[in-house]
């Protein structure tokens, strides 16, 4: 039907041209007369021949609207046959896949008849099961009884005979084992190490002078004592203000006693006083002076002090601040000890005894001399001197070894390197040379008291006896609870707990006394 349209739009098209060319004619000529008859009958024959071309084009137009119904209509009848043969197909595969649905179906109820009957199957096994399990533990209760019967011990009581008899056998072959363990570790170890501890001690010897930690100023005469009072009291007002130190003013003969838990305070104090008595002039103002000028003059102690100890033992590179720690070390006490004379010999017995071991010397010697540097500051802050060291080696950014030495000479945390042991065996070596250090009675009593207590939680421990000063425990326990071969190890056991559990300067031996008497009475 579109080709149709088209044809029609053609043939309208040509027949306008057609009559636009006539009508032109007809204008231009329409001034020419003696041709107008023949334009006339020109136009007559266009027309005709206009009609002539219309009817053909209408003639056509219809063979062409008779050809494409028919090949509309063959389209139709082939789509029709194309459907026709596609459902067909769809026909036959649909009955293929019912074919396939019905076999699936028919093989699941077979499977299903077959579980069916395995479960079944199952069932009667599981009862046959559970029948010889009733069987077989009617039969093991009927064997336990005859075992009990014909052996007389019921089963508790032969598994008991049997543990205490294989505890008993352990416990023997341990104890010897151990025992012989000891002694060949102690016949090798034992004379090396008295060697190198001997040899390291003998080469740096050095005398030891007790140190108190309350100072004590003396005074020219008890006239002293008012100047120093001053009117009202302002002049020891302005004394304790400045130096942040008690005066103690008793009847001590020409004598007064600085009390300060900073032992810096107390040495600014004590000078400032000795120049106010030597100047004489004692009053508020100058007693300000008196004290700045003598803590700049303490603070250059100090530093010289670090300095030497440094260059003393050979440590270099260290940091500006730790120098100045190391001085401050100079007026701190530990049980009477010089604590940095203590660090200075620290560090020399750990480098000797690295020597000796072919070890790192100078970790050693440096280790060593930092070992407490917390306690020039434990003072003034939180923390034991141990956190506090961790803390200020971090700080002034020694390296992990050093800060390992530090953290580990109490055994804190376990030792790192071999150099780390040195240090801590040093240390203790230092703080346990007769006249090295004293306890006050007080510590000394409870220290006594916790070794004793630590030995008698043991299960079968009569009684302890701390002997020596600390340095010995003898251990008294039952015959009847402890055997010989249990001994050894209950030795070990009291060792490993005071190991843990108390702080003590050098080594402490424990004896266990085991100890069987036989009494009977003449009549």
């Amino acid at each position: 039907m579109p080709q149709v349209s088209l044809l029609y739009v053609i043939i309208a098209g040509v027949v306008g041209l057609i009559l636009g060319i006539v009508f032109a004619a007809v204008y231009f000529l329409s001034g020419i007369s003696g041709r107008q008859k023949r334009l006339e009958e020109d136009i007559a024959k266009s027309k005709e021949d206009s009609n002539v071309l219309l009817a053909n084009a209408q003639k056509e137009a219809e063979n062409n609207k008779r050809d494409l119904l028919l090949q509309a209509k063959e389209e139709v009848s082939r789509v029709r046959s194309e459907l026709e043969r596609e459902a067909r197909d769809k026909k036959q595969e649909l009955a293929k896949e019912r074919n396939r649905l019905e076999q699936k179906e028919e093989n699941i109820n077979r499977i299903e008849a077959n579980c069916e009957r395995k479960q079944e199957e199952i069932e009667k096994r599981q009862q046959n099961v559970a029948e010889l399990e009733a069987r077989a533990k009617d039969y093991e209760q009927r064997k336990k009884a005859e075992l009990e019967r014909v052996s007389g011990l019921t089963i508790a009581d032969a598994r008991s005979l049997v543990l205490d008899e294989a505890k008993r056998e352990y416990t023997h072959d341990m104890a010897i084992m151990l025992k012989q363990m000891e002694e060949k570790t102690k016949q090798d170890a034992d004379k090396v190490a008295k060697d190198i501890i001997v040899n390291a001690i003998q080469r740096y010897a050095s005398d030891y002078v007790s140190e108190v930690t309350v100072s004590v100023v003396n005074l020219p005469n008890d006239e002293m004592k008012g100047r120093i009072i001053g009117r009202e009291g302002r002049n020891i007002r302005a004394i304790e203000t400045i130096t942040g130190v008690d005066l103690i003013i008793d009847d001590t003969p020409e004598a007064i006693v600085l009390s300060s838990f900073d032992p810096i305070r107390r040495e600014i104090a004590r000078m400032t006083i000795e120049r106010l008595v030597a100047d004489g002039r004692i009053h508020p103002a100058r007693i300000e002076e008196m004290a700045g000028k003598a803590r700049k003059e303490l603070n250059q102690t100090i530093k010289t002090e670090g300095e030497k100890a440094a260059f003393d033992t050979g440590v270099m590179n260290l940091h500006p601040e730790l120098i100045k720690l190391l001085g401050r070390l100079r007026y701190r006490t530990s049980y009477g000890q010089n604590v940095l004379q203590h660090s200075i010999e620290v560090s020399w017995i750990a480098a000797m005894m690295a020597d000796e071991l072919g070890l790192d010397s100078n970790l050693a010697r440096r280790g060593g001399l930092l070992h407490d540097i917390g306690k020039a500051v434990d003072f003034e802050q939180e923390g034991t001197h141990i956190q506090l060291g961790v803390e200020i080696a971090k700080k002034y950014h020694e390296s992990p070894a050093v800060i390992n030495c530090i953290e580990a000479h109490h055994g804190d945390v376990e030792p790192l390197s071999a150099e780390a042991v040195l240090v801590a065996a040093a240390d203790a070596i230092s703080a346990a040379r007769p006249g090295a250090r004293r306890e006050n009675l007080e510590t000394y009593i409870k220290r006594i008291e916790k070794l004793e207590e630590i030995a008698t939680s043991f299960e079968g421990v009569e009684k302890s006896f701390a002997i020596q000063a600390g340095r010995e425990i003898r251990v008294i326990v039952s015959p009847d609870k402890v055997s010989d071969d249990e001994m050894t190890l209950k030795a070990r056991d009291i060792c490993k707990k005071i190991e843990d559990e108390l702080d003590y300067p050098g080594q402490i031996k424990v004896n266990v006394i085991r100890e069987t008497r036989a009494t009977d009475v003449a009549k």
